[in-house]
């Protein structure tokens, strides 16, 4: 196992719009509605939204089926208000190990890395919600993303 670089960080709560895809690539179809959503609401800026945003499978992959689904969320002030596909998340928060990473291709492997850490650290797990950001949105090259990992804990 390599040594991962981890912060504690606690969310706020936050009110955020919610994008959803289903299928063998889910992230894009969530990541067009999203888009979409955010042009229209005029939440866009040169480099893509001004906002946070995160996102999760839902439900995770299941051996067999190339489908799954991925959620997006984008956090949005209290004037916004959903539309289309789009529907409003009031997340609660909560305090996450995060470590960040470049290269989409090993997700997987750091994700079990993060659980490895937390279990061999003196937090226990949480049930929020785990969640990715992607800190580098417009690259175009997957390889080259750079992520966030946020992994639920408690103390």
């Amino acid at each position: 196992m390599s040594k991962l670089d981890v912060r504690i960080v606690r969310l706020d709560a936050m009110r955020l719009a919610s994008a959803y895809g289903f299928g063998p690539s889910p992230e894009g179809i969530a990541h067009e509605k999203m888009q979409t959503f955010l042009k229209a609401k005029n939440l866009l800026d040169g480099y893509g939204t001004k906002y946070r945003h995160f996102g999760f499978n839902n439900p995770n992959p299941s051996p067999g089926s190339p489908n799954y689904g991925y959620e997006i969320w984008t956090e949005i002030g209290p004037d916004v208000q959903p539309g289309g596909d789009i529907r409003i998340v009031d997340f609660s928060g909560g305090l996450y190990a995060v470590t960040r990473f470049e290269d989409l291709e090993y997700i997987g492997r750091v994700w079990g890395e993060l659980v490895q850490w937390r279990e061999a650290s003196t937090y226990r797990e949480a049930h929020h919600q785990w969640l990715e950001n992607l800190i580098n949105p417009l690259e175009a090259d997957f390889r080259k993303y750079v992520f966030d990992l946020y992994l639920p804990i408690t103390e």
